[in-house]
């Protein structure tokens, strides 16, 4: 059996992750998310509850789990602290099996206030991110004026480090945006009562993970979005700005790369993307407007209408490519019941060449067309068959056909987002 297993989006993210993560949850001993910050979301159904998570890995729904928040992540402590009394308020015990990386990045409101003017400014150019401070948090990272969890914990670091970071940013708010600038005392006040309630939380999550590895424990890391909005190697500049590729667990968990045994890509059984940016199986018609209601698909974070497509293997060879996928989880399969035909994107046509390699160029791919392969569609209604067996056959040969294009093996098949509404076919922990 394997020991350390990633779980990451094959496409732009929403592929349903938290779900896989939740039935992978049930034999394993740790939970660990690697980056992005409130940004995320995953949606979880047990019996008849959906809970929807921004920043707790989705093991928590699982009794006695130890759940982690990696030195890789952004971490708005007041937003945490909400999800925290959120799932109290459904009667899971959070604080006793949270723990919080001292190394993880503090999303200040300096940073929420400049994701919002920045978008604005850009105007038509707008990249649609969630306004949550994730990138000019990553900014501060990158810059070394970061704040973090550690001093955080520290009422007079945090305080020297705030005023030092307040006069910088309220220069830019002030005479750059035209903004109004923040006042230390009402930050000072929030964040430090934040702390105390998160403080027995805190900790070197790092040394979690090794000795849990060293110990034989059975460790799942969790990615946030997906592969096409990693900030190297996704759609730039339509991107998040960490790295939700498999490559990111090593940095994000602060793991050496011989921890992992596999990795799993959970893939949408088609397409899906929230904001700008070219889409080349994207369906603006009543198949897209069928997938998009069949599937729900707006987003847990924002709400907004996810835009819909056919499957693209194009897409998914290259997530093949540059995760190391071992495995691939299917999702959703379910929302495509009741259509006559399917189709599957096989290469794109540009500029009457074919090509089969996910380009760089956004011009490039804004400029390709799909070219697809058709199958048989299948019944309406699979999201109440409990045997695999009694699955469409020509459902199976979908999942089959994507295996075939891809030269991986499909792990996990879901019908519905259920715990009980999948199907476990290689058995990972």
């Amino acid at each position: 059996m394997m020991s350390g297993v990633v779980v990451i989006g094959s496409q732009w993210g929403d592929e349903g992750k938290g779900r896989i993560v939740d039935y992978l949850a049930q034999r394993a001993d740790i939970v660990v998310r690697y980056q992005g910050g409130n940004n995320a979301g995953h949606t979880v159904e047990v019996g008849d509850v959906k809970y929807k998570l921004h920043l707790i890995p989705s093991g928590i729904l699982h009794p006695g789990k130890i759940c982690i928040i990696g030195n890789g992540m952004v971490v708005d402590p007041l937003a945490l602290i909400d999800e925290i009394r959120y799932l109290k308020g459904h009667g899971i015990d959070v604080k006793s099996h949270l723990k919080i990386s001292d190394r993880a990045h503090v999303i200040m409101p300096y940073h929420k206030l400049l994701d919002e003017l920045i978008e604005d400014r850009k105007g038509e150019h707008q990249l649609g991110t969630t306004r949550k401070g994730i990138g000019p948090a990553y900014v501060d990272k990158a810059e070394r004026v970061g704040i973090r969890m550690c001093d955080l914990m520290d009422p007079e670091v945090f305080k020297e480090k705030l005023e030092l970071n307040l006069e910088t940013k309220n220069h830019l708010l002030e005479k750059v945006y035209g903004a109004k600038g923040l006042e230390k005392g009402p930050i000072l006040e929030n964040y430090l009562k934040a702390a105390e309630e998160l403080r027995g939380m805190v900790c070197d999550t790092t040394a979690v993970i090794y000795e849990g590895a060293r110990a034989g424990k059975h460790i799942l890391y969790e990615g946030a979005q997906g592969t096409l909005l990693d900030v190297d190697l996704g759609t730039y500049p339509y991107v998040t700005s960490s790295h939700p590729i498999a490559g990111g667990v090593c940095i994000g968990a602060g793991i050496g790369p011989t921890m992992i045994d596999s990795v799993v890509g959970v893939v949408k059984a088609y397409t899906t993307r929230v904001g700008k940016g070219p889409f080349p199986t994207e369906l603006s018609d009543s198949t897209g407007d069928y997938i998009r209601e069949r599937g729900f698909e707006y987003g847990t974070t924002t709400g907004r209408p996810r835009r819909c497509g056919w499957l693209d293997v194009v897409m998914l060879k290259y997530a093949v490519r540059v995760n190391g996928l071992s495995h691939l989880a299917i999702t959703k399969l379910d929302t495509l019941g009741g259509m006559d035909k399917v189709k599957i994107c096989t290469a794109y046509e540009y500029k009457g060449e074919i090509i089969e390699n996910f380009p760089a160029s956004l011009k490039v791919l804004g400029e390709c067309r799909p070219v697809y392969e058709e199958l048989p569609g299948w019944d309406a209604d699979v999201s109440n068959i409990t045997e695999y067996n009694r699955l469409p056959a020509n459902l199976l040969r979908y999942v089959e056909r994507i295996k075939e294009l891809t030269g991986v093996d499909i792990c996990f098949i879901s019908v519905g987002p259920k715990r009980s509404q999948g199907f476990e076919l290689i058995r990972l922990f």
